[in-house]
C-alpha cells in the first residue's frame, strides 16, 4: 500500500467507520488491525487499551500515516458484546429493553512520522423502549443483530427502539465524528 497517496489509515473493516470517515469528507486507505481483542476491566479503560492495540498492530505496516483505530461496546449491568447466536441476541435485547445503557468508543491516533499517539473515549447513554417479545423475535429474525455490539444497529432497524440518546449519535454507530475531528486538530497543531 503506498502511504504517500494515503495519509490516514482506518485500522478497521468496519463499514459503518468508513461510512463515518466518508460524511466527514476524509480521503483514507483501510489496513485490518489482527490485534488481540481480549481485555478485561472497565469499559472506558478497555475501549482505550482495545484501540490502542489495533493502532499499534497496524503501525509498522506505514511508516509515514496517521493510523486511526477505534474500538466500540455496549454496556449495561455488563459489557455486551456481538451475539454468537440469535438466542444470545434475544437475551441481549431483553436486558435493555426500557432501560438506558452506555456505548462507550475509544479512538486511538498514531502519527508514524513523529511516534505522537493519543487517545480519548467517547460515551453515549441510550435508551430503548419498551419491547415486546414479538418486538425482540422480529428483530432478531431480520438477523441485523447478529453482528452488532449490544445486538442492535441504531442507524438500522434497531434505531425503532431507541426513544432517546445523550451524547454522540455517531459514537454508537461507532465512530464518534466530533472526537475525531478534535483529535485530528490536535495532531495537526502538534506538527506545526
Amino acid at each position: 500500500m503506498n502511504t504517500q497517496k494515503c495519509p490516514l489509515i482506518l485500522a478497521s473493516g468496519s463499514p459503518r467507520r468508513k461510512e463515518i470517515l466518508d460524511t466527514m469528507g476524509l480521503s483514507y486507505c483501510v489496513d485490518v488491525s489482527d490485534a488481540d481483542e481480549s481485555f478485561v476491566g472497565m469499559p472506558e479503560a478497555m475501549v482505550l487499551e482495545l484501540s490502542r492495540r489495533k493502532a499499534q498492530a497496524v503501525a509498522p505496516r506505514h511508516s509515514e500515516a496517521l493510523i486511526l483505530a477505534a474500538d466500540t461496546l455496549v454496556y449495561g449491568d455488563e459489557v455486551l458484546g456481538k451475539p454468537h447466536d440469535a438466542e444470545e441476541a434475544r437475551h441481549m435485547l431483553a436486558e435493555l429493553s426500557g432501560r438506558w445503557h452506555s456505548v462507550y468508543t475509544g479512538v486511538t491516533m498514531m502519527d508514524t512520522r513523529s511516534g505522537r499517539t493519543i487517545s480519548r473515549a467517547d460515551v453515549t447513554r441510550v435508551h430503548f423502549i419498551e419491547m415486546t417479545q414479538n418486538d425482540i423475535d422480529a428483530y432478531v429474525a431480520t438477523g441485523e443483530p447478529l453482528d452488532k455490539a449490544g445486538a442492535y444497529a441504531i442507524q438500522g432497524r434497531g434505531g425503532m427502539f431507541i426513544d432517546r440518546i445523550e451524547g454522540s449519535y455517531s459514537n454508537v454507530v461507532g465512530l464518534p465524528m466530533t472526537l475525531v475531528r478534535s483529535m485530528l486538530l490536535e495532531l495537526d497543531e502538534a506538527a506545526e
